[in-house]
């Protein structure tokens, strides 16, 4: 054929953080295995890692917290709509993995008596382990791939996943970037790693690349997924966080929190007790900001000048290299004043929640032959060290696979039908720019999407989502950066619907702001305490159905079940 550009045994999409350790666990497992790592920019800059990392959110160290400790802890913070198994399975191989990194050189803060420096910022447990290099993390990844013999392959955007005539994995249908050709990998298996989907809504400083998470993340993996079959889980439970106004960049006040910092309104008070990113938490600076007591602020100014270099330090250096000069073209200075915050674009990732592609403990997806890992997989509260865990479970059981089947063959139809899909923009010069429509997109989202979540404007997006898909085929590229571009529009496009079916589906509220509905102001506990499903049946269609949660490995008491609903803080009355 062709369009053949490999064939290989374990196929990786996407370099950033998840993928490289798939990739080299893969190869572990079976040195003899090929192995592609697949990703649509450059392995040795990509991921929402490149972007800058402080610490570990959630690493579970013997002496600090046990694996049922943390298990508790993100059952509570997902107010129990969690699959144990997965947390489990995280939480027991947590502490391996970080002496796998720190045996690679990935450098950890330390107390003098050489046991990791834990901070505590969650509201039960104490998980936080600081990165005083955690920028080089992309240097340290780049070269165990190397040494795993890895095959990299940069700049090959995966458009569609390639199955064979049972519906298992086949392979995947990917575009040159850089020459704006089609072809065909063939795979046993693919492991998708291609992080949240972090560019829905548009951002109020109206920049079409800002978004917290990488801003190359159009949401590729979920849209991937999805055509490919498998299901999705928790796409209603939304990812927004609390930034730095026009910044594309965290407010980090849980970063500050352990050295004194705090999330204050704007007379300087202190209104919630945990700066650990909830969907509570974030319900609270909603209601801060409509109550008349906003801005919101990341205050730090109270704070000792030794302290506040310390934590400028980590912001600066590690979390954002660009913030510093970010907050010095804006004259801002932590030790004048506070610095203002506002309320994210929302986006999905199982960063903190639970929305993503449905894996169960060894990374494995609905589809046979197809994994997944990372911000992508609805494994809850997963960040850069589950990214890590659960890349190495798909590296593991997609070697496993691999070993056990043969290469499927090639279905010429899905590939006709998809190239005629990808390289449609290119010859229609005349039509409409995908940054033009991404756009439009965008604001779409912000306007009919952002919680509070109304349903007469959800359903109203979905009416303008099916207006901009019937301009998909209008659009244009004229080189092969816009062609990427178009299809990133498709991807978001996808995500956009799945988070508008999924939030109407779900008829409650839960998880804070991450689904108010305002027409279902309550938990319904009897009717909502399931998985949320998502899926493309066989009609082709958008369908959504419920998915019971498996009984509890680690039981939890009425007091514990309870803990992120007391965020704010309670100011005591005043006496005589």
């Amino acid at each position: 054929m062709s369009d053949m550009i490999a064939e290989v045994d374990v196929l990786v999409i996407g370099g950033g953080t998840a993928g490289p350790m798939a990739a080299v666990k893969a190869k572990e497992k079976n040195p003899a295995l090929k192995v592609m790592l697949l990703e649509k920019a450059n392995v040795k800059r990509s991921g929402a890692i490149s972007m800058g990392m402080d610490g570990l959110n959630n690493a579970v160290i013997p002496g600090h917290a046990t694996p049922e400790q943390y298990v508790k802890e993100i059952t509570v913070a997902n107010d129990g709509i969690v699959n144990q198994k997965t947390v489990m399975a995280y939480a027991q191989e947590s502490f391996n993995m970080i002496n796998q990194l720190d045996r690679w050189g990935v450098k950890f803060e330390k107390d003098e008596t050489g046991d990791y420096a834990v901070k505590k910022v969650h509201h039960i447990g104490t998980y936080v382990l600081p990165m005083p290099e955690g920028h080089h993390m992309k240097k340290v990844l780049y070269r165990q791939l190397k040494k795993a013999r890895v095959e990299i392959t940069n700049r090959y955007m995966a458009t569609r996943l390639l199955l064979d005539e049972n519906g298992a994995i086949a392979g995947a249908m990917v575009l040159d970037t850089r020459e704006g050709s089609f072809g065909v990998i063939r795979a046993k298996s693919v492991i998708l790693c291609t992080g949240a989907a972090g560019r829905l809504g548009l951002p109020s400083s109206g920049y079409l690349f800002g978004t917290y998470e990488n801003p190359t993340n159009a949401g590729d993996g979920y849209a991937l997924a999805y055509h490919a079959g498998a299901e999705l889980s928790g796409i209603e439970c939304y990812q927004i966080n609390p930034l730095i106004k026009d910044y594309n960049g965290p407010s980090c006040a849980y970063v500050t929190g352990p050295f004194g910092g705090y999330t204050s309104n704007a007379k300087g008070e202190r209104f919630i007790e945990c700066d650990y990113w909830s969907g509570q938490m974030m319900m609270e600076f909603y209601k801060e900001l409509e109550g008349g007591n906003g801005p919101v602020f990341l205050k730090m100014d109270h704070l000792a000048e030794e302290t506040i270099s310390t934590i400028e330090h980590i912001l600066h250096t590690n979390e954002r290299p660009s913030r510093g000069r970010f907050h010095e073209g804006r004259h801002l200075d932590y030790r004048q004043g506070m610095v203002e915050m506002h309320i994210s674009e929302i986006g999905l990732c199982s960063g903190h929640s639970a929305s993503g592609v449905w894996v169960d403990e060894h990374a494995a997806t609905t589809v046979p032959g197809l994994y997944a890992a990372g911000d992508l997989a609805c494994v809850p509260h997963n960040y850069m060290l589950g990214a890590f865990v659960y890349g190495k479970f798909a590296g593991e059981s997609a070697a496993d696979y691999a070993l056990t089947h043969a290469l499927p063959a090639v279905d010429a139809a899905q590939v006709e039908a998809e190239r005629k899909r990808v390289q449609g923009p290119l010859s229609n010069p005349d039509g409409l720019p995908p940054a033009q429509v991404e756009y439009k997109l965008r604001r779409f989202v912000n306007d009919y999407l952002q919680p509070p979540k109304v349903t007469k404007k959800m359903e109203i997006g979905l009416d303008r989502f099916a207006e901009i898909r019937a301009d998909l085929d209008s659009m244009s590229a004229t080189n092969p950066h816009e062609l990427m571009r178009a299809m990133e529009v498709h991807f978001i496009l996808d995500c956009a619907e799945m988070a508008a079916h999924a939030s109407l589906y779900r008829t409650e509220s839960r998880w804070g702001l991450y689904h108010y509905r305002v027409e279902h102001p309550e938990k319904n506990d009897a009717d909502w305490f399931c998985h949320a499903q998502l899926k493309k049946n066989e009609a082709g269609e958008m369908t959504c159905f419920k998915r019971p949660i498996e009984p509890y490995i680690v039981e939890l008491d009425d007091e514990e079940k309870d803990a992120y609903n007391r965020l704010r803080v309670v100011k005591q009355a005043a006496t005589a």
